[in-house]
């Protein structure tokens, strides 16, 4: 995949099969088979910063956009001919009129959009405090750009750190919390990206950006609701912000998503489910929500990977709780864990397995 977008059902493609799939007339969405609400497609900021990672920390080059055939001169990358241009954004960054501010973070947003090269080139020219400044522009458009721009740098790996030491995350949060809707959303995927080091998932949970990422994911649109989950799940591989999610309600709007096929966000919704339930406030909030039965029927009718988070929130839930083993059996639970053993992932099967021993202690509590 190279440029991936997210459909109407928040499904994501990449941009030429789906787009083939709508010029052929076609009025659905290929995995969900729901009807398109409409055929405008929305780039996956998030997937393609993780792309571009993943090219760069693997030596492969990263995906090009098809270009207009003219041939352009070797060597003359923003990165070593072009300096003096990206200097001059700088200066109006720092001292120019509101326009010329709003303009100038547009243009770094685009350069750093473009390439890798143009990423380190704006890092090493001073970019990064100056748009750290401007997250807190009283103008919406601007600040839009300076947290686009920022996340755009954050592809690159040792912009992360310098992004992080510039201050960024109270007031990426503060974007999150306050911003124009694509300002909040775009906030959201600048977390995710900055939470892959493992230190950094600590300070932006401390920072408060949890209970504004369920709120985008309560109010965002697809996109957003996506990367709204996907900062969700990767703060929470850290303990103490599984107890954050907890707390600020993480629970009733992802059992919201997991009833309703439709969101598209089924599979988001059962992965942090299955984090969260790893920690013992999350599996008491996740009993409360009374999740036995939607979980047994993913099991028993869901997509493979569902299935194998279904059955790993199902294993946790069950575990040390006699009242919640006794309704997943009556629910059908052991016939659907049975097949799954049989059929399911290699995680899937172990879950099931699981399972179906706690279920059978029930009739012989003197096995061990």
């Amino acid at each position: 995949m190279k440029d991936p977008v997210i459909v109407s059902t928040g499904q994501t493609y990449e941009r030429s099969c789906i787009q083939k799939w709508l010029d052929a007339g076609h009025k659905t969405c290929p995995k969900t088979q729901q009807t398109l609400l409409h055929t405008a497609i929305t780039p996956n900021y998030v997937l393609k910063s993780l792309i571009a990672l993943w090219c760069e920390s693997n030596g492969v080059e990263l995906p090009k956009k098809q270009g207009n055939g003219k041939s352009k001169k070797p060597g003359c990358s923003v990165s070593d001919c072009d300096r003096a241009s990206i200097d001059s954004l700088l200066e109006k960054l720092a001292k120019g009129s509101l326009e010329e501010q709003r303009a100038a973070a547009g243009e770094l947003r685009l350069l750093a959009k473009r390439n890798a090269d143009n990423r380190v080139c704006i890092a090493d020219a001073g970019a990064i405090p100056l748009l750290v400044e401007l997250l807190s522009s009283p103008d919406p458009r601007t600040q839009e750009h300076a947290v686009t721009a920022l996340l755009n740098l954050s592809i690159n790996e040792s912009n992360k750190g310098a992004i992080v030491i510039a201050g960024a995350i109270p007031d990426i949060v503060e974007v999150l919390k306050n911003g124009s809707m694509e300002a909040r959303e775009n906030a959201a995927a600048t977390l995710f990206s900055l939470s892959v080091v493992d230190e950094n998932k600590v300070q932006i949970g401390a920072a408060g950006a949890i209970p504004a990422l369920i709120k985008l994911l309560c109010e965002g649109t697809p996109r957003g609701k996506k990367d709204a989950a996907t900062a969700i799940f990767n703060l929470s591989i850290y303990q103490g912000n599984k107890a954050r999610a907890v707390r600020a309600g993480i629970v009733t709007p992802l059992m919201r998503l997991l009833k309703d096929a439709g969101s598209g966000m089924v599979d988001e919704a059962l992965a942090i489910l299955a984090i969260l339930a790893s920690h013992q406030e999350g599996k008491m909030a996740i009993a409360q929500a009374e999740a036995i039965p939607i979980l047994v029927e993913i099991i028993r009718t869901g997509f493979p990977r569902n299935r194998e988070n279904a059955a790993a929130v199902l294993w946790s839930l069950c575990t040390g709780d006699l009242q919640q083993l006794k309704l997943a059996r009556e629910l059908g639970a052991e016939e659907a864990l049975k097949e799954l053993s049989e059929n399911g992932t290699d995680r899937a099967k172990r879950k099931a397995g699981n399972v179906l021993e706690l279920l059978q202690r029930i009739d012989d509590p003197a096995s061990p």
